[in-house]
């Protein structure tokens, strides 16, 4: 077990874990750590606690002080400079007529670089737009180019579920997702109907899969004869919530529908996974 302290950063929901050190640290307090990037500016989500070994990558980066009024200067300053930033990036994309789209900016805490972040169908060969680009902040650049998934995670909006997409408001990292989880669910297949806002396959997709896959070997498959109490019938619709089945009986001439729990019926059940198809997975 190890004792660590678990930071976030502004815009990324995913948490960080930190060593703890002698300063005494409290929920949504503002601090100053050391990361691969350099000084950085963040917020404790949890204080000291203890964590399994398994689940940190050593060495931990240390929590160098809490912010303190000067840090907190520093980083509405660094979000000030951010429009400004936009706006001439936009300019030089376009002087150099660039076929790239810029989505963010952010300059380090310690305000010795600033990072564009774009999106482009293709490569693109920027080394000119940083020269120019150097000449005017006169600090180091970095162009960054990311898909349409990290666009949405960035951006934020809103998802056809009326709620923040998933991915800019609760989800640390990209799950894979696939056509098959989809069909898992019963969802129409219309890309329309199981795409996000990025385009791509619904990150949701992914969250109650482990429930529909179990739920799917259970269940016969839709057009297929199962036996009943009142006869052989034709699956036609299936509730893998309920764990209901409804069939088709065609009985003495007459044709009629029932509900079954699927435990009342029988049927040849439903062999190991198939391979996944359609995968999605994350940029």
């Amino acid at each position: 077990m190890a004792k660590v302290v678990v930071i976030k950063f502004k815009g990324n929901p995913k948490p960080y874990y930190f060593a703890c050190s002698e300063l005494e640290l409290k929920r949504g307090q503002n601090v100053v750590v050391e990361t691969s990037r350099g000084l950085e500016f963040g917020t404790v989500i949890q204080p000291e606690f203890e964590v399994g070994a398994e689940k940190i990558v050593s060495p931990l980066k240390p929590v160098l002080r809490v912010a303190t009024p000067q840090d907190e200067e520093t980083v509405r300053r660094n979000e000030a400079r951010r429009g400004d930033a936009m706006k001439i990036c936009k300019e030089k994309i376009a002087a150099h007529g660039l076929p790239m789209k810029l989505i963010d900016c952010e300059f380090t805490f310690d305000g010795s670089k600033v990072i564009f972040t774009f999106t482009a169908e293709n490569r693109v060969d920027f080394r000119e737009l940083v020269k120019d680009l150097a000449s005017v902040f006169r600090i180091r650049i970095e162009l960054r180019q990311v898909g349409s998934r990290d666009e949405v995670k960035s951006l934020g909006g809103i998802a056809p579920c009326g709620r923040v997409c998933c991915c800019a408001g609760a989800m640390p990292d990209f799950n894979k997702v696939s056509i098959k989880m989809a069909k898992n669910q019963g969802l129409s297949l219309n890309p329309t109907k199981i795409s996000g806002l990025c385009g791509r396959l619904m990150c949701c997709l992914a969250y109650e899969n482990e429930y529909y896959a179990g739920a799917c070997k259970k269940m016969p498959k839709l057009g297929s004869m199962v036996g009943s109490p009142e006869g052989k019938g034709a699956v036609i619709a299936v509730d893998m919530l309920k764990m209901t089945v409804r069939i088709k009986i065609e009985k003495d001439g007459a044709v009629f529908y029932r509900d079954y729990p699927v435990s009342e019926l029988s049927f040849k059940a439903a062999g190991k996974d198939e391979p996944q198809d359609g995968d999605d997975p994350a940029e």
